[in-house]
């Protein structure tokens, strides 16, 4: 390996998986290393990664953003899940809700509980004891840390927002932290002949960028990761079928909910994200069961308010590149592989990834043993998160085309099919380390997709019956007391940006 300290790191590609790794990267190294972006204003970005989830928090705090300013600069709005329609059922729906659900207990968690009273005849939702889904469902939000006079979280959130806007902001913080950016396209890549490390860019307009660290976010061209050091690429497409994309803005709804929406169709499925000035939309499907015409008719026949521009085609291959950091080439975002955004991980890889390279950042040099770690860590992340995403079309019972029978059909990776198997059989789900979904999240998306456990944990059987009811009662007394007095969220997002301009 090259044992040269890192003292110049060049990042390639804007967009929000550039200026994200830019800004963690000025924040964390500040004074220590000199960061270079560069970017094409003739090249543009997939720019509809619009919904997150709750670590974005982290990596905003961990720049020091103020949320109202952020909120105003990039049309920002409130998240607490995403509702699922149509997924298991036409006409049923579900939500993968932030946050907690009941109460827990000591090694056996709240859903045991609640398994236990259906089979005592009780009828109430799992949702009925989540204070994210009702608080979504009544569009209500406020910053509430623990649910009052108790000890039970309150309000786990996440936001969407206009991920161009995004991109802005953060190129404004990064270069107030010394990134230099430069503009122009890259017409070569050049090697050391020795090592075959990428030694700089040249660029159409004559000019030359070295770096000693190169960071690939040139989406899925991958000109670094890809067509230079030749970083192999895995397709997944044999367990996700969708192969396409379409978006288009909309109108904005008269009511901004605080939540995304996920509404499966014939052939794959079709995003809402609301944000204050427009509606983001999009439909994800498989080319071999719908042509670009058919997804058109269904996309522009299911907008929830008037089109804004014409649809945009976006082709995608599922899947990861086998070694995310190659010599001395590190890619980021959709460089480095993709999973469709179902469950609204796009941004957050861009995010764990560029807090993985600061954690593992070379100090003296590319030493192999950092970059077999960075790269473990990157696979296992993506094959958590790939399997959370399979489960959503193999546990489904449409049966309604041959897509969805496909899907229900096909095989999948031996750790999904224990983890199906195990809840079915038990109502037990355990996180793998390093998985981003906790065991409240699979669980919700379990249940919701309708597989039921044939069993329940011994613990809940330590309650009464009149205990049992007692607490479910009293827990959804609570909750439904505590979304009554929370704001409506159109009504918390006007006084907080009112409050900002003061």
């Amino acid at each position: 390996m090259n044992h040269k300290t890192i003292k110049k790191i060049v990042i390639l590609g804007g967009g929000t998986a550039g200026w994200m790794t830019a800004a963690m990267i000025a924040r964390s190294l500040a004074g220590t290393v000199d960061i270079t972006l560069v970017e094409s204003d003739q090249i543009g970005t997939v720019g509809v990664g619009e919904a997150t989830i709750p670590p974005i928090l982290n990596f905003n705090r961990a720049l020091g953003l103020d949320e109202v300013e952020f909120l105003r600069a990039t049309n920002g709005t409130i998240k607490l899940g995403i509702q699922f329609e149509n997924w298991s059922r036409p006409g049923e729906s579900y939500m993968h809700a932030f946050g907690g659900i009941g109460k827990n207990f000591p090694f056996c968690d709240f859903h045991h509980f609640w398994l236990r009273s259906r089979a005592s005849g009780y009828s109430d939702s799992y949702w009925d004891f989540s204070l994210n889904y009702q608080a979504a469902k009544q569009n209500r939000f406020a910053h509430l840390a623990n649910i009052p006079s108790t000890n039970l979280p309150g309000l786990s959130y996440a936001y969407h927002f206009d991920a161009g806007l995004y991109a802005q902001y953060l190129r404004r913080y990064s270069e107030s932290k010394g990134v230099k950016r430069v503009e122009g396209k890259v017409c070569d890549v050049r090697r050391n002949l020795d090592s075959g490390y990428v030694e700089s860019l040249a660029l159409e307009n004559g000019q030359v960028v070295e770096g000693d660290l190169f960071v690939d976010c040139s989406g899925f061209v991958g000109l670094l990761i890809g067509k230079t050091v030749d970083s192999e690429y895995e397709s997944w497409s044999q367990w996700l079928p969708c192969d396409r994309a379409m978006a288009i803005p909309s109108e904005s709804a008269a009511t901004i909910v605080p939540y995304t929406r996920s509404i499966a169709h014939a052939c794959g499925w079709q995003w809402q994200i609301p944000l204050q000035h427009r509606t983001g939309n999009g439909l994800v499907y498989s080319s071999r069961h719908w042509s670009d015409e058919q997804a058109r008719e269904v996309l522009l026949g299911n907008l929830p308010g008037k089109p804004l521009a014409e649809p945009r085609i976006i082709p995608f291959k599922t899947g990861h590149r086998h070694e995310q950091w190659k010599k001395n080439v590190v890619s980021l975002g959709l460089a480095s592989g993709f999973l469709e955004p179902l469950e609204s991980t796009s941004i957050h890889l861009v995010q764990s990834g560029a807090t993985r390279l600061v954690k593992c950042f070379p100090h003296r040099g590319i030493r192999a043993e950092e970059v077999a770690e960075f790269n473990r860590q990157s696979r296992v992340e993506m094959e958590r998160i790939r399997d959370f995403i399979i489960l959503h079309y193999k546990a489904n019972q449409r049966r309604d085309s041959d897509f969805w029978r496909h899907c229900e059909s096909m095989d999948v990776p031996e750790s999904l099919q224990h983890k199906i198997e195990l809840f079915r059989a038990t109502g037990k789900v355990f996180r793998d380390y390093d998985d981003l979904f906790t065991e409240v999240a699979w669980q919700q998306v379990l249940i919701g997709q309708g597989v039921l456990p044939e069993d329940h944990h011994l613990i809940a059987d330590g309650l009464s019956d009149a205990q049992l009811a007692d607490l479910l009662q009293s827990l959804k007394t609570l909750i439904q007391g505590t979304v009554r007095q929370l704001p409506a969220h159109d009504e918390f997002l006007s006084s907080l940006l009112a409050a900002g301009t003061k």
